[in-house]
């Protein structure tokens, strides 16, 4: 049975549009109550979700409705003014993004960023090196210890080049990929820091439909194969529902709705947010 077909099945018999108390007790990621206001507008207000590990979440929303700012939360370069965030059961609201990177979470961005001068293996390779125990003295002495870890970094990044079908181009700059290659380049470059949770940020932005469904398949392979959960924010609304177990809605802030894509893609406050008028 597919993960699509078994997301349909469950949502036959959904409790209801919020989290039940298992997923939160064995949550990956739980953010409780996070919220963040920018002089006096609410961007982000009462935010609640849970991804067990190895989960499949999506977190969407119509333009304007928080989810790159829950983002920024989730990941540090926004400190949450209220609520609380753990990961692995290790609070981590009020850590910096490295130490947040550290911790176990890795994320892309909705504007890519990729070291455009610098060869596609070496942006992956850089990834790893955030798992790096490297010293002064390895580094200048190129001591065996450094040496391994090079190698071992190095075996690595071209792994996860071979993943994404780019291993092939692994010494051209970055910036002379086609934009669907650089964006799976710097979902590589997340996945070297070894994260056991992986936030993508419309990965499937400017991508073309054979792009899309080929991306599809790529993060359902990342579970199988790196065992890493997943949360997606995404504005293509046949991958989110084809692909993620459970979704979150915000809309001005603030959840609207959470469970299965049947139950959600059905639920008249989602359809209002999106159409401006009830279903």
């Amino acid at each position: 049975m597919s993960d699509h077909t078994q997301a349909n099945h469950t949502a036959d018999h959904a409790p209801g549009p919020q989290p039940g108390a298992t997923d939160v007790a064995r949550a990956l990621l739980r953010a409780e109550g996070i919220g963040i206001s920018f002089g006096g507008l609410k961007a982000v207000q009462g935010l609640s979700l849970a991804v067990p590990p190895g989960g499949l979440d999506g977190l969407i929303g119509p333009n304007g409705a928080g989810k790159t700012t829950a983002f920024n939360l989730l990941t540090g370069v926004y400190r949450a003014q209220t609520g609380s965030i753990t990961l692995d059961g290790r609070r981590i609201d009020g850590l910096r993004p490295h130490q947040i990177a550290k911790a176990g979470m890795a994320r892309t961005f909705q504007n890519i960023r990729l070291f455009g001068n610098l060869s596609v293996l070496d942006n992956v390779r850089l990834g790893a090196h955030v798992r790096g125990r490297h010293t002064l003295v390895g580094t200048l002495f190129r001591t065996p210890a450094y040496i391994a870890q090079e190698r071992a970094i190095l075996a690595r990044a071209r792994q996860l080049l071979g993943v994404f079908n780019l291993l092939s181009r692994a010494d051209e700059p970055a910036k002379s990929l086609p934009y669907g290659d650089q964006r799976r380049l710097e979902i590589a470059r997340a996945l070297a820091t070894e994260p056991k949770l992986l936030l993508l940020d419309e990965p499937a932005a400017g991508m073309n439909p054979q792009e899309k469904r080929d991306l599809a398949r790529t993060i359902q392979r990342l579970r199988r194969e790196f065992g890493v959960g997943v949360l997606l924010i995404e504005h293509d609304m046949g991958l989110v529902m084809d692909i993620c177990e459970r979704i979150t809605v915000l809309d001005h802030g603030e959840v609207i709705c959470h469970g299965v894509p049947a139950h959600v893609q059905n639920d008249p406050k989602v359809i209002e947010a999106y159409l401006g008028e009830p279903g």
